[in-house]
């Protein structure tokens, strides 16, 4: 892929003049309408199947034949379907693909079978274009596990309602977009009947994570290297924030190596079919969780009530969304949403797409994980506390989450893997007697025990060293806005500070632990000691029986 991606037929955006094209512009891959342009793409019908049911391969291409192969991306690489000479064919693609699919015709359809262990399947595509070029594009999918008791087997919940959120194949996410007036806006509306852009399946072992590796020198200025990677490289400047590659499949590596079996759901399976849950006695989330919709918190409330167990070593429990077209259609305002959420002011204003902790909802975040982004965020890049300690600070060291960690009051863990970032969990709380204490008035439960902690921000400073910011302010003042109606300047220095913790509770007859951090699979990837240590000793708890917090 060029390095100026403007200048490439399947890269679509608009630079900002005088801002760094690598950090402020919205480039993105598309489909191009020319059919002289060699292209393979594709997107199947469903998030997850079950065995035994059909998938649906849409594909558009300018090759004559294609050949697919699918895979189960363990530990151990299972292929399980193969076909070649699957015959091609070129369709136009919408330019509001993003928001209302690509439309393309079904290509192939193939049956998940009854063996095919539940997991993530990969699927790669290869042909050759009219003018001999090699094309190749990757697809993923979950195949969640049959009903039925599951001893000793972990359920792994993808957060793909954060893939859909920033995944900007097309042009449009949550974030930046080619929408409004000017095509320059974000897109509350999106659609999941599009390829998944370039680096959310297949990552290159050396693709930058978002915490800077290396603390910056005095009076450096503000930099952003997964982004620089991501627009050098032809990928997605969003790959490090979402998506198979970047988080669960590290995840599924690390447990199956480590002997645990594992079984995977989509997010949206806990809103389409809840009952799946009720065969673990323990359900696991890793690395960037922050799209929920309310249907999907009930689930999981409901769960730990009745004696389930959550391990969540993941961050940024946020936004509220809503569901559409059995799922194919998600919603999120975020900023904007009351100004242009229909749900606004209406009788169902707690589905309002807005943060959970804002007040139309009213269902603090902290409610369910026991920790929330709005009093964390983040941690570790751009000018977030970049030189920070990039580790959770040990406060209960004796605690059994830490059992044969070797720790001692004020160690860190997991600074070497920058494990502490990019978007963090926290709430408010006190030190009291060297020990931190959750206040409470963020919703936290009153039996939240806090058992390290790290700083965060939602406030970039600006040091005024010569390059301009990615995310100033904004958030310090939407939170302000969002729970107080305004932003003052006293407000937004209130709530620019932040923290991440690790922290557990009970409540029913389960108990929820989270560690609250996107990146903690770094630390598992790394093969620090104390990080698995520490990860066993929770999934090991609460997979045995009748083990409460």
């Amino acid at each position: 892929m060029d390095a100026k991606l403007t200048d490439h037929p399947l890269w679509g955006g608009y630079p900002r003049p005088g801002e760094p094209a690598a950090v402020h512009s919205c480039y993105y891959q598309q489909a191009s309408n020319d059919r002289d342009v060699a292209q393979l793409w594709a997107y199947v019908d469903d998030l997850s199947y079950a065995p035994g049911t059909m998938a649906r391969l849409h594909v558009n291409t300018t090759a004559s034949t294609f050949d697919i192969v699918v895979y189960r991306d363990g530990a151990k690489k299972q292929t399980v379907f193969q076909q070649k000479q699957v015959a091609g064919h070129f369709h136009q693609t919408p330019l509001d693909c993003s928001i209302n699919g690509c439309g393309w015709p079904v290509a192939l359809e193939f049956t998940i079978g009854d063996n095919w262990d539940s997991g993530g399947y990969v699927i790669e595509l290869t042909a050759t274009a009219p003018d001999g070029a090699a094309l190749h594009y990757d697809h993923v999918f979950l195949v969640r596990p049959n009903k039925g008791p599951k001893k000793d087997r972990l359920l792994l919940v993808a957060a793909t309602g954060t893939w859909t959120a920033y995944n900007d194949w097309g042009g449009s996410n949550h974030y930046e977009g080619i929408i409004g007036k000017a095509s320059d806006q974000f897109s509350p509306i999106l659609s999941l009947d599009r390829p998944y852009a370039r680096g959310f399946v297949k990552l290159p072992a050396d693709a930058p994570r978002v915490p800077l590796r290396h603390a910056p020198e005095m009076g450096a200025p503000v930099r952003y290297p997964h982004m620089e990677y991501a627009y050098n490289n032809g990928y997605s400047k969003k790959y490090a924030s979402a998506g198979w590659a970047s988080y669960e499949r590290d995840y599924v590596h690390w447990l199956e190596n480590a002997g645990y079996t594992v079984d995977i759901i989509a997010e949206q399976d806990l809103q389409y079919r809840p009952d799946i849950i009720s065969d673990y006695s323990c359900l696991t989330f890793i690395g960037h969780n922050e799209y929920w919709s309310w249907e999907m918190r009930d689930t999981i409330d409901a769960y730990v009530d009745n004696g389930g167990n959550i391990a969540r070593f993941a961050g940024n429990f946020l936004w509220q969304i809503r569901l559409q077209d059995e799922g194919r259609t998600q919603v999120c305002y975020k900023y904007i949403a009351r100004a242009q959420d229909p749900f606004y002011n209406s009788d169902q204003s707690r589905l309002t797409t807005n943060c959970w902790d804002a007040p139309e909802i009213g269902r603090p975040g902290a409610k369910t994980f026991g920790l929330s982004g709005t009093r964390g965020i983040y941690a570790g890049w751009g000018g977030c506390n970049p030189r920070g300690a990039g580790g959770f600070t040990i406060y209960r060291p004796d605690h059994w989450v830490f059992k044969d960690c070797d720790f001692y009051y004020g160690d860190i863990l997991g600074a070497q893997s920058k494990l502490f970032g990019y978007e963090v969990d926290g709430v408010d709380h006190i030190i009291k007697d060297g020990l931190p204490e959750a206040t409470g008035s963020d919703g936290a439960p009153d039996n939240l025990l806090i058992l390290a902690l790290g700083l965060a921000s939602l406030y970039e400073a600006d040091h005024n060293n010569g390059l301009p910011l990615f995310i100033g302010s904004e958030d310090a003042e939407f939170v302000a806005t969002t729970l107080h109606g305004k932003a003052t300047p006293d407000l937004v220095d209130h709530y620019k500070r932040g923290s991440g913790m690790i922290a557990l509770f009970e409540r029913g007859r389960g108990c929820v632990f989270t560690a609250g951090t996107c990146e903690w699979g770094t630390g598992l990837k790394d093969g620090d000691r104390q990080v698995e240590q520490a990860t066993k000793n929770v999934l090991n708890r609460f997979m045995s029986t009748n083990r409460q917090c």
